[in-house]
This record gives structure tokens, sequence and C-alpha cells, in this order.
């Protein structure tokens, strides 16, 4: 069962999450348009996601999950311990 943060505004992050497990490197606009979101709501997400460590920015406009964020959707992590990195 997944332990989510306190901070974490769900469903949408993690269906985020779960696009992003795909193992592409996707940007906000794709990753709105297959969860059914706005885009400035993805972007907004996805700076606290890669904020919490869960998603890595790999190139300007791109993320990908880590391996915080591939632990969280498998259950191994409590979100609710992690601290903001930037």
């Amino acid at each position: 069962m997944r332990k989510p943060g306190p901070w974490m505004q769900n469903p949408t992050d993690e269906r985020i999450l779960e696009v992003l497990n795909t193992g592409l490197e996707l940007g906000p606009t794709t990753i709105a348009r297959n969860i059914d979101r706005h885009r400035t709501g993805v972007n907004r997400r996805l700076s606290t996601l890669v904020e919490y460590g869960l998603v890595s920015r790999v190139d300007e406009g791109y993320y990908e999950i880590s391996d915080l964020g591939e632990q969280y959707l498998a259950g191994d992590l409590d979100a609710a311990d992690l601290e903001p990195t930037e």
C-alpha cells in the first residue's frame, strides 16, 4: 500500500508518477494529456515532486521517475518521511 505525504496532491501526484514509471522521459504537456489534467497544474506538481526527490529533471522540460519515486509506487517508501531537497 502506498503511503503519501501530507504535501502530496492525490490522485494527481500518483498518476504523474505512474505515467513516468513507463521508463520514458516526458514533459508536462504529454503527462497532462495522458492523465486528463491541465498542463500548468502538472507542471506545478512536477516541481514539487522534484523538490521531494520522487522525480528527476533530466533536461529542460523533461522529467523521469527517480529511484525514490519507484520505491513510493511499490509501497516501500513513506513519502511523509521525505524532506524537500531544493
